[in-house]
């Protein structure tokens, strides 16, 4: 809440923005056998799906919300939307009063996008040399940079790992490291798409425990897809519910 110079309370605006956000992708229809594969390179026939379909919410300054669904019910078109990484087809969204998909350079700098299915570390070199290079992209300066690393490696047990080529880490201490790079910037929106799976119960606790330390140290919203509902009931008091890119649900999850 932020009051206002006349003596009135202004609500404090949301950190994320959707506005009948829909996503639209075109894919190729072809049929069975070979003739059908060589009459698709002359005559290629294509279908519309939606993967995204005029949902709406709103996440609030320093709010966790669980984004849930089926596979592909489109959690993770949106949260490309929202990172910048696809552009809607239709509808708006804002992310820290900024239209995502113009990908400002100020704007890349305030957020993170975590795939548990995808690699930012480099495979083959150690863990603190992928650290340095995220450093040169973000332009953290070296004092700033070298106190996140000791905090990180703090809230998160990394030292024995920093040495360490990514490949000869296990899943879980390879998920533990592609968080902490994820936030050496000191993003200020965080999109969390399945960032625990494939984890065992006990790195599970691990990563969701440095995920509400970080949310209570630093404020920062949290938009997060989990299959794991311990993920969830442990971190989210409000969800958003999506099924073949509709909303279905948004509210307490009591």
């Amino acid at each position: 809440v932020i009051f206002s110079l006349k003596g009135g309370i202004v609500s404090e605006p949301p950190a994320i923005d959707v506005r009948d956000l829909s996503k639209t992708y075109e894919v190729p229809v072809r049929e069975a056998g070979l003739a059908a594969a060589l009459k698709s390179l002359v005559h290629r026939h294509t279908r519309q799906v939606e993967a995204v379909k005029e949902i709406n919410f709103e996440v609030a300054p320093g709010e966790i919300v669980g984004f849930l669904g089926p596979n592909g019910a489109g959690k993770t078109t949106t949260l490309k939307m929202l990172s910048g990484l696809l552009y809607p087809s239709g509808g708006q969204c804002r992310v820290l009063g900024i239209e995502p998909f113009k990908r400002q350079r100020d704007y890349l700098r305030q957020i993170t996008l975590v795939m548990g299915n995808r690699n930012q570390l480099i495979w083959d070199i150690p863990v603190l040399d992928s650290f340095e290079r995220n450093r040169a992209i973000y332009r953290i300066e070296r004092t700033a940079y070298q106190r996140t690393v000791d905090e990180l490696t703090e809230l998160l047990d990394l030292a024995p790992f920093l040495d360490k080529p990514v490949r000869n880490l296990s899943l879980g201490e390879r998920m533990k490291c592609e968080v902490a790079a994820a936030l050496l910037h000191k993003p200020q929106i965080l999109f969390l798409d399945e960032p625990t799976i494939g984890l065992d119960v006990t790195m599970q606790r691990r990563i969701r425990s440095f995920l509400a330390e970080y949310n209570q140290r630093y404020g920062a919203p949290v938009l997060l897809t989990s299959h794991y509902m311990a993920d969830v009931e442990a971190l989210c008091k409000r969800v958003v519910v999506i099924h073949h890119g509709q909303l279905l649900f948004d509210g307490q999850l009591s």
